[in-house]
């Protein structure tokens, strides 16, 4: 299967601006139908707290919703993406959307662990499951930015589901860079899976990010790495090199839960 991520410059809390950034990047880039886009956190906002101005209502399939599904019609992909969508009082939920190359939602998930160093634990509510979906036999789970601090989502995600395909959405700032790669590939060697990193690049109000988007294979090598800039990367993924690996190697097996 062909993956392609997209790796963004955000423009702040400008929705048409960053739809137009999306259309503009795929549309230069040449694949087939049938793959899997992943873009970044909250690519249509970038990491605000101002959830009154860039939350989405959570009934209604409109504004970032409704670009993601015609996003994944038009291309003929599954696309996972990033965004704010209104939860109870003057809160938010940073998310996860999944869609089908037909348009339709199949996934929806919601950052179990918002960034409390961030102040983001003031501003959004805290997740409570673990989602996968069924991507051209991959078994796919999505998890947020500051969720892969935390190896025990992705474990629990493959002795629940066999997940096999994980994809990291992110706004993680170039201060800890070599956090995010190390991390990255830690939870593909352990978990004997793919992942899949897509953080954005540039600068917002507070930080500055330094991409370092990536695809990593079920042994941690890296498969495609982004430069410093805004830009598409693509590799292939094959469900039966994982599968081949988790049996010549069966360390899963040996998991024992104390």
């Amino acid at each position: 299967m062909r993956v392609i991520a997209l790796q963004l410059d955000i423009a702040w809390e400008d929705k048409s601006k960053n739809y137009d950034k999306v259309i503009s990047l795929l549309e230069a880039e040449n694949f087939e139908s049938g793959g899997l886009c992943v873009l970044p956190e909250l690519f249509s906002s970038g990491f605000s707290m101002n959830v009154a101005k860039i939350c989405e209502p959570i009934d209604r399939e409109k504004g970032t919703k409704e670009f993601l599904s015609r996003l994944a019609k038009r291309f003929g992909l599954f696309v996972v993406g990033g965004l704010a969508e209104l939860a109870d009082g003057n809160l938010g939920r940073n998310i996860a959307c999944v869609y089908a190359p037909d348009g339709h939602q199949i996934g929806r998930y919601c950052k179990i662990h918002p960034f409390s160093f961030g102040q983001e634990d003031k501003y959004y509510l805290s997740g409570e499951e673990i989602i996968r979906f069924d991507c051209n036999g991959f078994v796919a789970c999505p998890f947020i930015c500051y969720d892969l601090r935390f190896p025990e989502l992705f474990r629990i995600a493959v002795r629940r589901y066999s997940a096999n395909l994980f994809l990291v959405l992110a706004n993680w700032p170039a201060a800890r860079r070599e956090h995010w790669a190390v991390l990255l590939r830690a939870r593909a060697i352990e978990n004997q899976a793919y992942v899949i990193g897509v953080n954005r690049i540039g600068n917002d109000i507070n930080h500055r990010y330094s991409g370092d988007s990536m695809i990593i294979g079920p042994k941690g090598e890296i498969i495609a790495l982004a430069e410093d800039c805004e830009c598409v990367i693509q590799g292939d993924i094959d469900v039966e090199v994982v599968n081949c690996w988790r049996d010549k190697f069966p360390v899963l097996n040996d998991i024992k839960l104390i």
